[in-house]
């Protein structure tokens, strides 16, 4: 999970087996900040993507002016591929909310599940989960319970939605509707 600005994009071969014909776009970045994974690796200087968006590939603007929160997974030979199904979004489009929530809130979810809410009924099986509704409220994933919450382990084990402030010391309230 990194902030970086796109400086250029070049498309490469996929492999260096020359019978695959599969081309990736390879994103030189300039990494603004990490949040998460320098246990794995320091610094990101090229992030890649499938060239195809039949194949999950994400087009991103090299311009050296956007910025963008990235996330995505890191291969086993350590390159950072980023595809559709990740989170990635203009640093500008995200709330104060999710900005503060990266430096700290969403860590104290970690061992908290999130499901998904598509249709009703539906309801949370563990108390280590988190009822996500924004897409049958307002269909659309990424709507205000994502923009303004963030799904908190609590002291005694239970998760729930936590909306901003300061981080929370022990306890806080819960919120029965986002």
């Amino acid at each position: 999970v990194i902030r970086a600005k796109i400086s250029s994009e070049k498309v490469v071969p996929a492999s260096d087996d020359p019978l695959d014909t599969h081309k990736m776009i390879r994103y030189e970045i300039k990494q603004i900040k990490m949040f998460k994974g320098f246990e794995k690796l320091k610094d990101i200087q090229y992030v890649y993507t499938p060239f195809d968006s039949s194949l999950c590939g994400v087009k991103l603007e090299a311009n050296n002016k956007k910025q963008y929160l990235l996330t995505g997974q890191i291969l086993s030979d350590g390159k950072v591929l980023i595809h559709l199904c990740n989170y990635i979004e203009p640093w500008d489009d995200l709330s104060l909310s999710q900005k503060k929530s990266l430096n700290q809130r969403y860590q104290m979810g970690c061992g908290c599940k999130i499901t998904t809410c598509y249709m009703v009924p539906c309801s949370i099986t563990t108390p280590n989960e988190c009822l996500w509704t924004d897409w049958l409220i307002e269909r659309k994933l990424y709507g205000h319970q994502a923009k303004h919450y963030a799904c908190i382990k609590r002291s005694d084990g239970t998760c729930s939605w936590y909306r901003g402030g300061p981080p929370p010391e022990k306890e806080f309230i819960d919120i029965s509707e986002p």
